[in-house]
């Protein structure tokens, strides 16, 4: 059975620094693009980072600049490293990875920006 675990939210203050980890396990074929998405109290899901394989990473607008997205393939291990984090990045953030048949989904990871 697929597993994607993730971990790393939490609380933090308005500036401060999350990173979060998502694994990809049992999955039996190539992953081809992981990344995250987040969805905030009331708003639609969005593409936070996304890193297909082989290309350059993708961020939305908000984040360009403050967060980043890097993979260790070997391990199936995707990394969001989020800086000068602001209220409005408050969300769950759900974790995916992508094969060429299917797209896996984690359990999701709350992280709160408040002081």
């Amino acid at each position: 059975q697929v597993q994607i675990v993730e971990s790393g939210g939490g609380l933090v203050q308005p500036g401060g620094s999350l990173r979060l980890s998502c694994t990809a396990s049992r999955i039996g074929f190539i992953i081809v693009d992981m990344g995250w998405y987040r969805q905030a109290p009331g708003k639609q899901r969005e593409l936070v980072a996304g890193l297909p394989s082989g290309t350059v990473p993708n961020y939305a607008d908000s984040v360009k600049g403050r967060f980043t997205i890097s993979r260790d393939n070997a391990k199936n291990t995707a990394y969001l490293q989020m800086n000068s984090l602001k209220p409005d990045d408050t969300a769950v953030y759900y974790c995916y990875a992508r094969t060429r048949a299917s797209t896996y989904w984690g359990q999701g990871a709350q992280i709160t920006v408040s002081s």
